[in-house]
């Protein structure tokens, strides 16, 4: 049977890029990441707009590399 755990990268080196994506999407966004790595106390508002805004970076990023061939 597959693992179909959606938490486990595909390419475990892209850890640090996408931690990186996260911050920077949240400053855009004017959203606190919590310090303490707890999102117990992170608004469902909030962690679907960064959420979303990190997909749409995702997919143009994804654009911009296949456009490119």
């Amino acid at each position: 049977m597959a693992n179909n755990n959606s938490n486990q990268l595909l390419v475990p080196e892209a850890r640090a890029a996408l931690e990186q994506l996260k911050y920077e999407a949240a400053q855009e966004l004017g959203i606190q990441i919590p310090q303490d790595g707890y999102y117990g106390n992170f608004t469902t508002r909030d962690a679907g707009s960064l959420g979303g805004y990190i997909t749409r970076k995702l997919v143009q990023m994804a654009e911009q590399q296949l456009g490119g061939r």
